[in-house]
């Protein structure tokens, strides 16, 4: 396969509380004649540095240290990690907006980037003379912007505001458009960066098939998203940034799968509500390792006065905070003080992954019955499903459930019938 991306040992050092000065014209003239050897300098010398041995200054930051990787052409790759990994620096690496300081990434063909609300666009500017603007950045000629205006001006959905100055567009407004310019424009890759988050979800549907559209021309998509659906529904292969290095890459199953229970391993920060003080397994911890047996979530509540006739709500939330499943309890009389509720579940088949916990208490009602609202708590840390997956291989395809199922295949001459688990069909005759 041939390789779009290939990054060797990339790193980017920021100096804290430094401001770059601007030079005079000889100085750009003569810098741009040092960078050759300076990009030398840094692969036979700069690497190491980064990788190994250089004592800590508080005063840097490494962005990223050492990251190495490929990407296939055609091939979708996301990127996911904690704010502060380095994902949107390795991009902007990427898209050649900033430098390494160690290292070096190889891009075959032109780059089409994504990587802010609005990047590129010129608040004064019309939202036509932006297209255009934008499409030039990207490498395009008029007339090939000319030839695709149409098209992505209809995808942006924004016909009526077209010729309005681009300051008066709202930040969603902005992202469809400048989605639609980099997206539309034929990019060799395609490079974007949590935009996706502003649109709303209809938009966010067609942008997931755009891409996919894209990747299916062959070529290539780097995209970096919290939202673990969207990874799951587009990618392949995902890597895991965390404090600027690789923790790992692979199948997107896998990795988003040893992400997200990392996430939720011992140590994740406990916040207290004003009412709900906590929440834990009644086995221990926060991490749920089997999902076909029955298991209790306790709460514990801190009342400073009881509560009469109430409501206590409970709700398992997914990506976008979707509901899996919720259960209400009610009526409801506790006690003031300490206290923990107890909630059971038979089983709970669900795919493996993080989800939030959402927990409501009312007194005297629920909310369509004039209760009062005592608290509405997210509860932290998140609940980790950590099962291994066994309705499909494929993440896109699995769903919300992880059920298991049998397949018969009957034989017509034979007469017989055998059954064998999802995964493991038998076919039996012609």
């Amino acid at each position: 396969m041939t390789m779009a991306i290939s990054a060797e040992r990339l790193g980017k050092r920021y100096r804290l509380g430094q401001r770059q000065s601007y030079g005079a014209l000889r100085d750009v003239i003569a810098q741009a004649v040092r960078m050759p050897f300076q990009a030398l300098r840094r692969q036979s010398a700069g690497t190491s540095e980064a990788a190994a041995g250089e004592p800590l200054d508080p005063d840097t930051l490494w962005a990223l240290r050492d990251v190495s990787f490929e990407v296939g052409d055609g091939e979708v790759v996301g990127i996911v990690g904690r704010n502060g990994s380095g994902k949107s620096t390795l991009l902007k690496i990427l898209s050649r907006i900033t430098e390494p300081t160690t290292g070096r990434a190889r891009v075959r063909g032109r780059v089409g980037s994504l990587l802010e609300v609005g990047t590129g666009f010129h608040p004064e500017l019309t939202g036509r003379e932006n297209v255009f603007v934008n499409g030039a950045i990207l490498g395009m000629g008029r007339r090939e912007i000319a030839r695709k205006f149409d098209e992505i001006v209809e995808f942006a959905g924004v016909n009526r505001f077209i010729d309005t100055p681009v300051k008066h567009y709202s930040s969603g407004m902005q992202m469809r458009l400048a989605f639609a310019v980099a997206a539309h424009l034929e990019p060799h890759i395609l490079l974007v960066d949590e935009v996706l988050a502003v649109g709303d979800a209809e938009f966010q549907r067609r942008c997931l098939g755009k891409m996919k559209d894209v990747s299916l021309q062959g070529r290539t998509v780097l995209l970096v998203s919290h939202q673990m659906g969207q990874i799951r529904r587009l990618c392949q292969t995902v890597i895991w940034l965390d404090d600027g290095q690789v923790r790992g890459s692979g199948p997107a199953g896998a990795t988003i799968r040893a992400y997200e229970a990392a996430a939720t391993r011992p140590g994740s920060a406990a916040v207290r509500g004003r009412c709900f003080f906590g929440w834990e397994l009644r086995s221990g911890g926060h991490v749920l390792q089997d999902t076909s047996r029955p298991f209790v979530i306790r709460v514990t509540l801190g009342l400073a006065c009881p509560v009469t006739g109430g409501h206590f709500g409970f709700s398992i939330l997914g990506d976008d905070d979707a509901v899996i499943a919720g259960w209400a309890f009610e009526p409801l009389s506790i006690a003031a003080g300490t206290c923990a509720l107890d909630v059971e579940l038979p089983q709970l088949p669900i795919r493996p992954g993080v989800y939030r916990l959402s927990l409501a208490l009312f007194d005297g009602g629920n909310n369509l019955t004039g209760g009062r609202l005592l608290e509405k708590w997210t509860a932290v840390p998140e609940l980790a499903i950590d099962v291994a997956p066994v309705a499909h291989p494929q993440d896109e395809w699995a769903g919300v459930l992880n059920l298991p199922a049998r397949l018969t295949v009957s034989g017509t001459d034979a007469g017989l019938t055998r059954s064998a688990p999802a995964g493991e069909a038998h076919f039996i005759g012609h």
